[in-house]
């Protein structure tokens, strides 16, 4: 699996706001972005999986 780049704008506030959360956890930003990203992914693919299980099963 490769890499690539994606950049972001924001501002200030919302940078430090991030460095700090990043900070507590012993992370860098880009880590904990990343690692954010991932979670959030992996979250919207279980709720679907679990709709789609409930729908099978006639489950409302």
């Amino acid at each position: 699996m490769g890499t690539s780049v994606l950049s972001l704008r924001m501002d200030h506030d919302l940078l430090e706001r991030l460095r700090l959360h990043a900070a507590k956890r012993g992370m860098s930003v880009q880590d904990y972005v990343v690692r954010t990203l991932i979670r959030d992914d992996f979250d919207e693919r279980f709720q679907a999986a679990v709709e789609e299980t409930e729908k099978f099963y006639g489950v409302t």
